[in-house]
């Protein structure tokens, strides 16, 4: 076991522990706090796939985590005031279970990748960037539009969806629900990474004209890793929308890609955890700091640069060396 297994077990460990502490130090407040960087961590790991293993830096995968947050606000929001979706030709009606909410969040987030993909990475680089960034406010400016679902002041949801089983209104088993889909992610993102489709795009990273001599598109494989990263951070979505029982535009705002990527650069790009060391440390940061400053971005933005100077790896790379896996 290297030194990466061991910070690894050590975040699983922490992630495990941590409300169980703050249960009995009848605290519900930090297992909510708890929740939060669990769903971040959860986008980051989705985008993480796309970017740190097929290279591909996105600016709009907001446009996915809003997807699924909307998916969630409007099928709950027409649930709680039983009316239908739609009543003609087909009747659609509205639903407060979480695993049909999510089968639809993941589905609107995965068409979506897969359109905007499809287009997106025809370009590369910065062009690739800006595009991303482009079909993301897209996204944000039709929200801020849609008077049916809130606008620009947003949708409130009076209710916590429901999971067969559990009462989805104690923050120790949402928070549980979360915690489940972000081990759950993380264990198909370790296996994607040593599959032969990760190593394909990884190589593809490096050196398409390679790829594609021995017959892979590298086009295609980076369309695959896109639709599945964005069907992840659009999962993510729609638990953060159930977490704060509210959707708004910002939810698809440049900020928040801003964002993701930032907890991806905080614990090591390309690193099984480093989403959710950075996740962590961001929600931390921002709960410690903001409470002192409403400039606390000041100092998130000295971490970065101290970051990108002198651990290029992350926080995982500073402490475990040039050590990296993904198992």
């Amino acid at each position: 076991m290297n030194r990466e297994h061991i910070l690894n077990t050590a975040v699983t460990l922490t992630l495990v522990l941590f409300p169980l502490l703050a249960l009995w130090l009848d605290e519900p407040f930090l297992i909510t706090l708890a929740t939060k960087a669990v769903i971040f961590a959860l986008a980051g790991v989705g985008l993480n796939i796309a970017l740190g293993i097929g290279g591909l830096v996105s600016l709009g995968h907001a446009a996915f985590f809003g997807l699924g947050g909307y998916a969630m606000g409007i099928l709950a929001s027409h649930a709680q005031s039983y009316t239908p979706i739609l009543s003609a030709p087909f009747v659609l009606e509205g639903t407060k279970s979480m695993l049909v909410i999510w089968l639809v969040a993941v589905a609107a987030s995965g068409l979506a990748a897969l359109a905007i993909g499809a287009l997106s990475l025809r370009t590369t680089g910065v062009y690739f960037i800006m595009i991303t960034l482009a079909f993301g406010q897209m996204f944000y400016y039709f929200a801020i539009s849609w008077p049916a679902y809130g606008g620009e002041d947003g949708l409130p949801i009076y209710v916590r969806n429901s999971f067969p089983g559990l009462n989805t209104l104690d923050p120790l088993q949402f928070y549980a629900i979360c915690a489940a889909w972000l081990f759950a992610v993380l264990w198909i993102a370790a296996r994607l990474a040593c599959a032969p489709f990760g190593l394909a795009l990884g190589a593809a990273r490096q050196s398409p004209a390679r790829v594609e001599t021995v017959g892979l598109s590298p086009y295609r494989l980076r369309l695959m890793a896109f639709v599945i990263s964005g069907m992840i951070t659009g999962l993510a979505g729609a638990l953060f929308a159930d977490l704060n029982r509210f959707v708004s535009p910002t939810m698809f705002s440049w900020q928040l890609s801003g964002e993701i990527i930032v907890f991806i650069l905080i614990g090591g790009t390309a690193r099984l955890f480093g989403p959710v060391v950075g996740a962590i440390v961001f929600v931390t940061l921002e709960h410690v700091l903001g409470g002192l400053s409403d400039y606390w971005h000041i100092y998130l933005g000295a971490l970065l640069l101290m970051i990108v100077l002198f651990a290029r790896g992350g926080l995982i790379g500073l402490l475990a060396g040039r050590e990296k896996t993904h198992d």
